[in-house]
């Protein structure tokens, strides 16, 4: 067979991921504390982007703006001194500004624009300054109270036990090993050995440690941590030593194996129980020092005067950037050199195309959360119970988009609803058939009924998990035993042998007083 060589042309179809596609799919999955991160690190990055000063000084929000001029080609100074900000969409005059999430990964034919004003939303910026007049006593910054972390301290009472240099260093070393809870690894004689400081002398200094505030704390275990406590309380004798030798007794609900181990009779054990009880089996989270943050919606889910929802963007977590033209125009009629031209056209390109990216990730967000009220609609109008399967690719159907797409819509983003706030994620769930021919019922409404059920049980009518499938199915639900199980154990619901047994010791206890 002779090869020979031959041109030949063909005409085919491919998607080229650009740099800047690549970003703005990334932009789309950040959260909105990460948006902002990203938001301010390209602030100081690029010298033509800025915040909207208007809107932090307060100004109205109808005044007009001024419509952005064409963008200049190649570097060169041209168009006049307007401002380009997220009212008005950015168009892509040079084919590289590319972040249309909608049409990332469709397939041809199957994509629809995401165009048209967003209804409802409104926009400002992610932080806004302190304006104090320059008067530094106004700054609450000053106002707010230091606390105090649990190794400060701990370290602040060192200095009044111990009194040797070495004892204090060995100190130091045990309370920098302190987690957040009080506690410290039980292997001492590594941690002495790892000193190079002999096991009695390490053992002296935690002595002394241990009688430290808050107490309880540098325990090795849950139970010399009680009775760190105890002691301190001048309640630690024999009988608590054994209660405290048998805590997996009291963990397993086993009040027969503990009464004989303890030697007491049910009044005195119950009585010890709840002393037990009352004691902290974490004394270090008093001195936590880390800070909850609390969760910002990016939706808001209003109800609306004819009986609908209204649905809107939280604009305090959509960042406000705006493309500096005039400052542009001033510095190109300055540049000279090709490299200079080049960094001021590669700055101007950056910034039109965050802008555009910004205004097209509060779309997408918009639409896909306004696809879920409208899919779950049940849910904000009667609860948890009426909770709709839901998955992925209903909502890209419903809106044009690709799975993938509404995944990265989806994934750290929350919304304010009138019955709290949920992540975007929580409304889609798996669909459990029903018995009859009636709809499909959702997993996470069928693990709330499982919930009530074991909830309304008492001490001699404790169901099993056969017992919760016959109740289950005679509400209209088609559900196997391993799948109810499975629910259960995922709300860290025990058995209902254990739910029996704790029931039995909450009416002794309660008998005993």
């Amino acid at each position: 067979m002779a090869l020979s060589a031959k041109l030949e042309l063909r005409q085919g179809q491919q998607l080229a991921m650009t740099p800047q596609l690549q970003q703005a799919i990334r932009l789309l999955q950040l959260s909105n504390l990460e948006l902002a991160e990203f938001v301010d690190t390209e602030l100081e990055r690029n010298p033509l982007l800025e915040r909207d000063e208007q809107t932090l000084h307060g100004k109205s929000q109808e005044e007009p703006t001024p419509e952005p001029a064409e963008e200049p080609r190649n570097g060169e100074g041209e168009g006049d001194d307007a401002w380009l900000d997220l009212r008005q969409p950015v168009e892509d005059k040079s084919g590289g500004l590319d972040a249309d999430f909608g049409n990332v990964f469709q397939e041809p034919g199957t994509g629809e624009p995401v165009n048209g004003a967003i209804s409802g939303m409104s926009w400002s910026t992610v932080t806004q300054r302190m304006h104090n007049g320059g008067d530094d006593d106004a700054n609450p910054e000053a106002f707010v109270a230091n606390e105090v972390s649990l190794r400060d301290h701990l370290a602040a009472q060192l200095p009044l036990a111990v009194s040797t240099p070495i004892e204090r260093m060995i100190g130091h070393y045990l309370i920098d090993l302190v987690d957040e809870a009080g506690y410290i690894p039980a292997d001492l004689a590594s941690l002495a050995e790892r000193l190079g400081a002999s096991l009695e002398l390490t053992e002296s200094v935690l002595t002394k440690l241990q009688t430290f505030d808050p107490p309880g704390i540098f325990s090795r275990s849950l139970a010399e941590c009680l009775a760190l406590q105890l002691k301190d309380q001048n309640r630690y004798d024999p009988l608590m030593a054994r209660l405290l030798a048998n805590l997996d007794h009291l963990a397993n609900r086993n009040i027969s194996a503990l009464k004989r181990a303890v030697g007491v009779d049910m009044e005195e054990l119950a009585e010890m129980i709840q002393e037990i009880k009352r004691l902290d089996p974490k004394p270090g989270l008093k001195f936590s020092s880390v800070q909850l943050q609390p969760v910002v919606p990016d939706v808001i889910v209003r109800s609306a005067a004819d009986g609908g929802w209204h649905v809107e963007l939280n604009s305090d977590t959509l960042p406000r950037v705006l493309v500096n033209r005039t400052y542009y125009t001033r510095i190109a009629k300055t540049a000279v050199s090709e490299k200079d031209k080049g960094y001021l056209y590669d700055c101007l390109q950056t910034a039109n195309w965050l802008v555009k990216s910004l205004d097209q990730r509060a779309r997408t967000i918009l639409k896909v959360a306004e696809q879920i009220v409208r899919q779950q609609d049940a849910f904000f109008m009667y609860g948890v119970q009426h909770l709709r399967p839901l998955n992925l690719r209903t909502i890209a159907d419903a809106i044009s988009m690709h799975e993938s797409t509404v995944s990265r819509v989806t994934s750290n983003k929350y919304i304010a609803t009138p019955r709290g706030i949920f992540e975007l994620k929580y409304f889609f769930t798996s669909a459990i058939a029903s018995s009859a021919d009636g709809e499909a019922h959702s997993s996470e409404s069928v693990r709330h009924r499982i919930r009530q059920l074991i909830d309304a049980e008492g001490a001699e009518d404790v169901l099993s998990d056969d017992q919760l499938v016959d109740r289950l199915r005679g509400e209209g639900v088609d559900i196997a035993r391993r799948t109810v199980a499975k629910y259960r154990e995922a709300m860290r619901i025990p058995s209902s042998v254990q739910r029996r047994r704790d029931k039995r010791l909450e009416e002794r206890l309660s008998g005993a007083f």
